[in-house]
């Protein structure tokens, strides 16, 4: 294994040299082509291990779905700031809001693979062979611009390299999309999830108000406009072979850096010392940026479902549970993974592992078309079989007392969809059997507070268990499987004696 591992680092090293020959260097674009990137991304691919065919089906995919007389109206997120003139990473990551980075632009994003901000998209269905016509609008060369904030792609470059029929400047955006409502009877268009908060009425809105244009989505007549997010998630929900690709990476370089991180973790560290090692390991094989805020919560700390703070110290014979995963060339990794600090489970926490273990390896079996399970069939399963496991080592979760399962020791949802966008869930039928290329993550969990109707020995013990898995025709695949989860691999690893070398 080792010697592998040595061979394809001298591989990977002897190409990068090879390639540096050749790099143009500043990049000419506004973002990496094989040109500048060569390490990153292919002459047929658009973005990392997506190729410009691939873009173009989606696209007449999504055209082909609609009816006669539609457009398409998909617009990218404006740059964000924290403060003044200090902005944030671009595409944003919200910090208070892991799910919502390319808040409203990942399905432009999907569409097109362009990456820069102020940029927006029309596509036009048409009777031709292609089945659209795009054009695909971007605030274009500014060298002055470029002097402080680095390259732009040309225009000509938007209809050579992205396929765009037509391109150009995103002020006149707002000029072209009055000049054709007219022309349509459905417009398709992203609006805002009614979930999340939001200061404007719609992206069209926001991107124009800074444009000082004056369409917005309350001037598409109501009986016209429809929603493209449901339209697009139908696409999205089934993974192509070049996205599981990616998503297989993404995953396995997560969980490599779990590996890592369980080795690196002992008594007396912080809780944001693991999150920075799992974070660097990560970037270290090629991750772009966390897909979210991580968790990095050590003893009690694993009750809190979403525990982000990541800053008390880890102390003797605690569990640290970490759920983190980074992003890979555009798509999400989810991986959760609970182990003892000191290297070896007490006798308690094994008792509790091992029950949420034994469901989360039965509910994966079930992870393929043929069983024509749903998700709330795997959720109302994983309640039942939890319980069965937790009445064997001593709880007593009978009559009135099964509800504390769903109310107090499991309260979260088993699973979701995971993409692009760390959950794909909005558009999700949850009631809908699984079919072959979904990705979804399984991950139940028990936390168990210190209350007089659980038992003592069990108290403030919280374990979750999270793995993306691949819908298989016949078989269930789990791209996550590199993170030890069995009892003897993951001591294994915290005792330096199961290791992975770095990618």
């Amino acid at each position: 294994m080792q010697a592998t591992n040595n061979a394809l680092l001298r591989q990977l090293r002897a190409q990068s040299r090879r390639s540096l020959a050749t790099v143009a260097k500043p990049a000419q674009h506004g973002q990496p082509f094989v040109a500048s990137h060569p390490h990153l991304i292919s002459e047929k691919d658009v973005t990392p291990g997506i190729s410009a065919a691939e873009y173009d089906a989606r696209r007449k995919k999504l055209m082909d779905m609609l009816p006669e007389a539609s457009v398409v109206i998909s617009v990218a997120t404006p740059v964000k700031y924290m403060s003044n003139s200090q902005f944030l990473k671009y595409p944003n990551m919200f910090i208070s809001d892991p799910n919502a980075r390319r808040y409203l632009a990942s399905d432009f994003w999907y569409l097109t693979g362009f990456e820069e901000p102020d940029s927006a998209l029309i596509m036009e269905k048409t009777s031709t062979s292609k089945g659209y016509r795009m054009t695909l609008f971007s605030a274009g060369k500014d060298l002055a611009k470029e002097k402080w904030d680095g390259a732009r792609t040309s225009f000509q470059d938007l209809e050579k390299i992205f396929g765009a029929h037509d391109a150009a400047p995103i002020s006149s955006f707002s000029s072209r999309l009055r000049s054709i409502l007219g022309s349509y009877s459905n417009v398709y268009v992203d609006v805002p999830n009614s979930t999340r908060r939001s200061t404007t009425n719609s992206i069209l809105k926001t991107l124009t108000a800074s444009l000082r244009g004056t369409t917005s989505l309350n001037d598409i007549p109501v009986s016209k406009r429809l929603p493209l997010a449901p339209e697009v998630a139908k696409l999205r929900h089934i993974k192509s072979d070049a996205e599981r690709k990616i998503m297989h990476e993404a995953a396995t370089i997560s969980a490599r850096a779990h590996a890592k991180t369980m080795r690196f973790a002992e008594p007396g560290k912080c809780e944001s010392h693991l999150a920075a090692h799992f974070e660097y390991m990560c970037a270290l094989n090629g991750s772009q940026r966390p897909a979210y805020v991580p968790v990095v919560a050590s003893g009690p700390n694993a009750l809190i479902i979403h525990y982000t703070s990541n800053n008390q110290i880890i102390g003797e014979n605690e569990l640290v549970l970490i759920d983190a995963g980074c992003e890979y060339n555009g798509y999400a990794s989810d991986i959760t993974r609970t182990f003892p600090a000191s290297g070896s489970f007490t006798e308690p926490q094994k008792d509790i592992y091992t029950a949420v273990l034994n469901v989360q390896r039965k509910l994966v079996s079930y992870c393929f078309e043929e069983a024509n399970v749903s998700m709330q069939e795997l959720h109302r399963l994983s309640a039942q079989m939890l319980k069965e496991e937790l009445n064997q080592i001593g709880f007593q979760l009978h009559g009135t007392s099964a509800s504390d399962l769903e109310r107090v020791l499991y309260p979260h949802y088993l699973s979701h969809p995971i993409g692009i966008d760390l959950h794909e869930s909005t558009y999700f039928d949850r009631n809908a059997p699984l079919k072959e290329g979904n990705v979804i993550t399984i991950e139940p969990g028990i936390y168990v507070p210190p209350t007089a109707n659980f038992p003592k020995h069990y108290h403030n013990i919280g374990i979750r268990i999270e793995d993306e898995v691949l819908v298989g025709k016949r078989h269930p695949v789990v791209l996550s499987s590199n993170a030890p989860k069995e009892i003897k691999d993951i001591e294994g690893a915290c005792q330096g004696k199961l290791d992975f070398q770095p990618l």
